[in-house]
């Protein structure tokens, strides 16, 4: 073995630990793919994951203030770009990061936007809609674009239905965020003193506007549901295993009195996420059959 090979696989271990530290539910979904496409987005997850924990309370923790965090993520998304050029990092996240990205053809056209997301997060303290249409996508929209750009390299993808497939990774990972945000409404708020939907700060957020968002959450679900069904197999029972966790978490917010969303997270617990398992295992069919009934509510 080459010395770059094992440099190679160390730095893809390191991104694996990523996940199993910070995500069950992607993590979970992540097992059902073919081993190159699970480490592919293992090391996506682990650089999205990495400058997310900056911007949310690490770098903070470690006495950095925002102008400080702003210069690591501007150092992060450098050795990044440098990265998808050469091939190398000394940073073993972005080595990772950078091999999976040059395989797929995942360029600074998707990581640019992300890293302007996660700066907005040190200077944007409440989101307008159209702040929050460029936040979600940078932070969430084109990581579902990483991720299909890894899927399509997969045997069996769906040819000459790129517009199709990149609206529905687009509303995926929308969705994801949309669920996130108010799944951490309380955190936000009250630590971060962010708020990212209009009317949902803790003098504002009711139960007209928790069924309001999670209607919209819905209909993202509801618009990337067919996109599944359109990904190569080896992607698809996990893809459709994450939208069903997903789906679970909005169900479960729905549930949760608007008042509690302001002082606690929401989470589906361990036989919740099993029953989905097993549902979508099952019958990967469901998936998109629950995308129908979801955009007919």
């Amino acid at each position: 073995m080459d010395s770059l090979t094992r440099y190679t696989q160390t730095a893809t271990r390191s991104a694996a630990v990523v996940i199993s530290r910070y995500s069950t539910s992607f993590g979970l979904a992540c097992r059902l793919l073919p081993p190159g496409a699970r480490r592919d987005v293992e090391n996506i997850y682990a650089l999205v994951r990495v400058a997310d924990e900056a911007v949310d309370g690490a770098a903070a923790a470690a006495g950095l203030d925002p102008a400080a965090v702003g210069e690591q993520l501007d150092r992060l998304e450098q050795e990044t770009a440098a990265a998808l050029r050469t091939g190398y990092s000394t940073n073993l996240v972005v080595h990772a990061f950078a091999g999976s990205a040059r395989s797929a053809g995942i360029g600074m056209d998707l990581v640019e936007p992300f890293f302007a997301s996660m700066r907005a997060d040190l200077t944007v303290a409440e989101h307008s809609a159209e702040s929050l249409g460029e936040y979600i996508y940078g932070s969430a929209e084109v990581v579902g674009l990483m991720c299909l750009r890894v899927f399509q390299t997969l045997p069996g993808a769906a040819q000459g239905r790129d517009a199709e497939l990149a609206a529905a990774a687009r509303s995926l990972g929308a969705a994801f965020q949309k669920v996130n945000f108010l799944r951490d409404l309380a955190a936000d708020t009250r630590e971060l003193g962010r708020t990212y939907f209009s009317d949902a700060g803790p003098a504002d957020f009711d139960e007209a506007r928790k069924h309001g968002l999670v209607a919209d959450i819905r209909a993202d679900l509801a618009a990337a549901a067919p996109g599944i069904g359109l990904l190569a197999p080896g992607a698809r029972r996990a893809v459709g295993l994450a939208h069903g966790l997903f789906s679970a978490l909005a169900d479960r917010i729905e549930q949760v009195p608007a008042a509690e969303l302001l002082t606690s997270r929401v989470r589906v617990g361990g036989p919740g996420k099993a029953r989905v398992a097993l549902r979508v295992l099952a019958r990967p069919e469901s998936v998109a059959r629950a995308g129908l009934q979801g955009a007919a509510r």
